[in-house]
């Protein structure tokens, strides 16, 4: 471990928690200096309050008056500068800032106390003897190999005691899906089709907002369905209820878009493959098509970006999405259960006679977005305009509404008016290891940063990606590199080894919510152990917005409460 390294650990787990002291009460000025009660657990000093012993030089913390051998330091404008001594460097600016640096007539840049700090070998060893094993685990993640394949079986499922109401989450293809048995089972991962299919929706997802609404991509952008591959827009889906008598049906869920829609009987114009019946509304006593001189018909076109059409005097939908799949049909009302205590009569859905493209499996998509036609709006006497995911890579998680206790930290959710449904946040930094990124304030705020259930991998704009890609090469330098993964520029060979040790990396929100990404969400194997790739790709263009995509949310409970405006990650909630 080298010194710089100590150094830097210092400085950048300390800058977010200090507040610069500008008080002239000393009992004030000692208050800050107990670094326990802060968050210097980092610099585990032996002494509880803060007495540096050093060359007989005592600092007891009663009213801060500096004893040494009876010579006492009266605490009024006195002011010693240290020559040379320079305070950005060797892990001090922690203690200058946090420490005091603001405190009037009393500067601590003081000779007697540079003995102590000149001496960066025993600051080292401070550092070092005190937390060596501790930082270590602090800062990196220990990871199994063979963890990063795809989970071939599934673990049972825990929800820590979560509130509210509970629905499961499957992955598409994972271990512990009924659907897979559509495909006869797992399937080894497609990644090259995956990255096509994840790239379509980040372009949708940047047209959209560039443009202002929802993006009409057009037709021939649809890629053939068999590249549904495993990770992409279709990859989560939960079971509702729908009609009397109650049909579950799996449906996708996507933060990214507002229409609820299933695919129904007759299949005017084809039906994508299912792993259920598709639902029949003539056997359902609770269905009713909505006109289309009525307003729930014209408030349509803000859910899907096309004028809703007529259909036989009935309300006609239709909606593209960015990696070419659709849904076209008729706007109706449905009784939707969601639990047998959580009925929502009446509830506005599109019932699709003419679809296609990457949802294979199951039955259509539940849209958690903000428009009006949400489910997240029309379900809000209920639920209160709050719900929360959790996806597993290897066991289910779920998606759940109603309660936001789990959560302490939260950032505000913003909205943007070039597309009011997408959940805005105001990422300020990320960190890699001890290391928080340098880069300028403005570089997230250019182009703003949604959250997104549905991308699969983190779009960040290219400085910020230079620099994390930067740090964790040189975090990695041990190991041997293996060439490039089509967007993943950032490739190693693992052939061999049992475990390697990977760097944090945690991104930091305004008001202090921090997303810590779990291990899971740091690499992909795209071939096997042979090559492995770092799973965050660069925007080319620096008007593209930053997506935090979910294969970097895994197993963090993530919290949505739309109607307090603010969103929050709580760890551990499904791993």
């Amino acid at each position: 471990m080298t010194t710089s390294m100590s150094s830097t650990q210092i400085v950048n787990s300390s800058t977010d928690a200090l507040n610069p002291v500008n008080n002239s009460s000393n009992d004030a000025a000692n208050r800050s200096i107990q670094f326990r009660n802060q968050s210097y657990d980092d610099f585990n000093l032996p002494n509880q309050g803060f007495s540096l012993q050093n060359h007989g030089f005592n600092l007891p913390n009663q009213g801060f008056s500096l004893q040494n051998h009876g010579f006492n330091l009266p605490n009024q404008g006195l002011n010693i500068q240290t020559h040379g001594f320079n305070t950005q460097n060797q892990g001090l600016r922690s203690f200058n800032q946090g420490f005091l640096a603001q405190n009037p007539g009393f500067s601590l840049l003081n000779r007697g106390f540079s003995s102590l700090n000149q001496d960066s070998q025993r600051q080292e060893a401070l550092s070092s003897q005190h937390h060596h094993h501790h930082h270590h685990h602090e800062h990196h993640h220990v990871i199994a190999i063979k963890s990063l394949l795809p989970a071939t079986t599934c673990s049972e499922f825990r929800t820590r005691g979560k509130k509210g109401t509970l629905l499961p989450v499957f992955h598409k293809d994972g271990p512990c899906s009924p659907l897979s048995t559509v495909e006869n089972g797992p399937k080894p991962q497609n990644y090259t089709h995956a990255l096509i299919k994840d790239q379509s929706r980040v372009q949708s997802i940047h047209s959209r907002i560039s443009k202002g609404g929802v993006s009409i991509e057009p037709e021939e952008a649809r890629l053939p369905a068999e590249s549904a591959a495993d990770f992409g827009s279709g990859n989560y889906y939960v079971k509702v209820g729908f009609g009397t008598r109650k049909r579950d049906l799996p449906l996708i869920f996507d933060t990214g878009s507002d229409l609820t829609w299933i695919q129904c009987q007759p299949c005017l114009g084809g039906c994508y493959e299912q792993s259920d019946p598709i639902y029949d509304p003539k056997k359902s006593s609770s269905y009713s098509n909505i006109p289309c001189n009525s307003t729930e018909c014209t408030q349509l076109k803000s859910a899907t970006g096309h004028l809703p059409s007529c259909m036989n005097s009935s309300c006609g939908y239709s909606i593209t999405y960015g990696d070419g799949s659709y849904s076209r049909g008729i706007s109706a009302h449905e009784n939707l259960t969601i639990t047998p205590s959580d009925t929502f009569p009446n509830f506005r859905f599109g019932c699709g006679q003419s679809n296609g493209g990457l949802f294979r499996g199951t039955a259509g998509l539940l849209g958690l977005g903000r428009d009006n036609i949400s489910f997240v709006s029309q379900t809000s006497n209920k639920y209160k305009k709050v719900f929360s995911y959790c996806i597993s890579p290897s066991s289910y998680g779920f998606l759940a509404f109603g309660d936001s206790s789990s959560v302490k930290q939260f950032t505000p959710l913003l909205t943007d008016k070039r597309d009011p449904s997408f959940y805005f946040l105001n990422l300020t930094g990320i960190s890699v290891g001890a290391l928080k990124l340098a880069l300028s304030p403005s570089t997230f705020s250019l182009s703003g940063t949604i959250i997104d259930s549905g991308t699969v991998i983190t779009r960040l704009p290219s400085s910020a990606y230079a620099a994390l890609r930067s740090a964790f090469k040189h975090a990695m330098k041990s190991y041997p590199r293996a060439p490039k993964f089509d967007f993943l520029d950032t490739c190693y060979n693992f052939t061999g080894l049992k475990n390697v040790t990977l760097p944090k990396i945690v991104f930091h929100f305004q008001g202090g919510a921090d997303l810590d990404v779990h291990k899971s969400g740091i690499l992909v194997e795209t071939t096997g152990e042979s090559q492995t790739c770092l799973a965050f790709i660069a925007n080319k263009d620096a008007r593209g917005v930053t997506i935090i995509g979910n294969l970097q949310q895994q197993t963090v409970e993530v919290v949505y409460d739309v109607a307090g405006g603010k969103l929050g990650f709580g760890p551990g909630g499904c791993n």
